[in-house]
């Protein structure tokens, strides 16, 4: 008997597996809002450098200051990183005669000035990382995506061997710690250190959230349990938007993130542990108390006399197929047989892509001509829709188109709009949030997909390996943003590129649409 024939015989999905979803559902929120959480931690307002003795041009006002005191743009407004060595007091009779001779331009050699009327402290102002020192401030995101790579090895393998559960309640609790930490951060390195520890413990929650809701739910309503898991996570897109527009500080902001943890944490006491991974780990007692009670609150009370034997069969059935005495399973399985090595490969190409692609545009907010604030917003509600069309899709046209096209066609918006020209600002909008649509319906197809094709013993490795892969992909997306100092559109177009080439990758994996879950490695093969 394999596990899905005796959920279906307690209930699929009843009453006990819609608790157990909507209380995952609630870390679900918070990840985005950390995830994300860079746009608004680390705005940089506009600035200019600092000028000195300001108080001796009492005859002037603000404007004809900075007009002496800092070069322009060509397109008129005043540079950010740069200043006149001396007052140059000509430019007040004619102000487009700018001067020629770059000997007088020299960088910011007394801080900078910042406009707070967006926010009234971000770690930018904090620390001044701007102008040559802006690479920190990208940095960052990337510090907190090296701690969500790292986080995805150590759980991934830790919840394969101690258990979904306890792992689940370990990065939340340390994901409140690290949280706080932040919030109290004196110095950049503090903060760098303890963004990079949190996004450690955030990658538990990352990793282990859908699969211990997975395991729980019968094949007919797998795809349906990704889809809302997900959903949720859009949720937490459109609260992030409305916390950053009401919390202007970024202490404060990182405490109102980071809160929401402690409910997960109390609301876990209600979540079983799998008892799919229960069973496969020989703990037939623990799996046995926790499908009884799936079994009466799902109303299949008259089951709960034939569970144990039942329960023993299930035990000798996955212990005969899969798990030796003292056999244990790592990452090095994921590449040991040839099916399992391609799709592991193929998976983490697919993987990157995406969450290269969705970070790309993610943290772009600005670049579309809509208030940031909207525009995160904005890029929440577009998912919902992605999603839910994405529901109907993988379950007609199947996982492994819908995962290939949502991925290329991501591409080509970000690359649509290398061509279409800045002033076109409504039709950039448009494309922007198409892509971004076409993003996150690749993210969600991801999850569901990978969770359907590793087998239960390698599951959480699997998601584990991908998950890191994901991340490298996250951590270098912010940095590709410093590549506009090469050529303006460079970044856009290697988000485009890499999005193409791994969303072809996709074709190359297998279909699972209405396949069992596989339980061990001999099922992949």
């Amino acid at each position: 008997m394999k596990f899905e024939d005796l959920l279906l015989e307690i209930g699929g999905f009843g009453r006990f597996q819609i608790l157990i979803l909507f209380i995952l559902c609630l870390p679900r929120i918070n990840l985005p809002m950390h995830f994300l959480l860079h746009n608004f931690l680390a705005a940089t307002p506009s600035h200019h450098c600092a000028i000195p003795h300001q108080e001796a041009f009492v005859n002037l006002t603000v404007e004809e200051v900075l007009l002496i005191s800092i070069p322009r743009e060509p397109d008129g407004t005043f540079r950010s990183c740069e200043m006149f060595s001396r007052p140059q007091f000509q430019l007040l009779l004619n102000s487009s005669l700018q001067p020629e001779n770059d000997s007088i331009i020299q960088p910011c050699q007394h801080g900078w000035v910042y406009d707070h009327s967006q926010f009234t402290s971000t770690i930018s102002t904090q620390w001044d990382l701007v102008c040559e020192r802006r690479g920190l401030n990208q940095a960052t995101a990337t510090f907190f995506f090296i701690g969500v790579t790292m986080g995805a090895v150590v759980f991934g393998y830790l919840s394969d061997r101690f258990g979904r559960k306890a792992m689940l309640l370990l990065s939340l609790v340390c994901s409140v710690v690290f949280g706080m930490l932040s919030a109290a951060s004196v110095s950049y390195s503090m903060l760098a250190i303890t963004r990079t520890l949190t996004g450690v413990a955030l990658s538990g929650v990352s990793l282990i959230v859908l699969p211990l809701g997975m395991e729980w739910v019968d094949i007919q309503h797998r795809t349906l349990t990704g889809i809302l898991t997900s959903i949720f996570w859009s949720v937490g897109n459109m609260l992030l938007a409305m916390v950053a527009y009401l919390v202007r500080e970024w202490h404060w902001l990182l405490v109102a993130v980071t809160g929401p943890c402690l409910l997960s944490i109390v609301c876990l006491w209600w979540v079983p542990e799998s008892a799919r991974w229960l069973i496969a780990n020989g703990k037939v007692k623990q799996a046995h108390r926790h499908l009884l009670r799936c079994a009466r609150m799902n109303g299949r009370k008259d089951f709960a006399e034939d569970m144990p034997l039942i329960m023993y069969a299930q035990r000798i059935v996955l212990q005969w197929q899969h798990k030796k005495p003292g056999e244990s399973y790592s990452y090095i399985s994921l590449f040991r047989t040839p099916v399992l090595r391609k799709i592991s490969l193929c998976s983490g190409a697919v993987w990157f892509g995406v969450a290269f692609s969705y970070y790309g545009m993610s943290m772009n907010l600005t670049g579309f001509g809509l208030n940031m604030y909207l525009s995160q917003f904005v890029f929440g509600i577009i998912e919902i829709p992605a999603k839910m069309i994405m529901y109907v899709l993988v379950n007609r046209v199947g996982r492994r188109q819908c995962q290939a096209w949502a991925l290329i066609l991501t591409g080509l918006c970000i690359g649509a709009n290398v061509i279409i020209p800045k002033p076109f600002t409504s039709l950039r909008s448009v494309v922007a949030i198409m892509g971004k649509g076409f993003s996150e319906a690749a993210f969600t197809t991801v999850f569901l997909y990978t969770s359907e094709l590793y087998p239960t013993v390698l599951r959480q490795n699997g998601m584990g390996y991908t998950s890191f892969v994901a991340r490298l992909g996250g951590s270098l997306a912010p940095l590709v943003f410093l590549l506009d100092e090469v050529w303006r559109s460079l970044p856009e177009v290697t988000y485009c590129g890499v999005a193409v080439c791994c969303g072809s990758v996709a074709f190359l994996l297998p279909e699972t649409l209405h396949v069992r879950l596989p339980e061990g490695i001999e099922d992949i093969e």
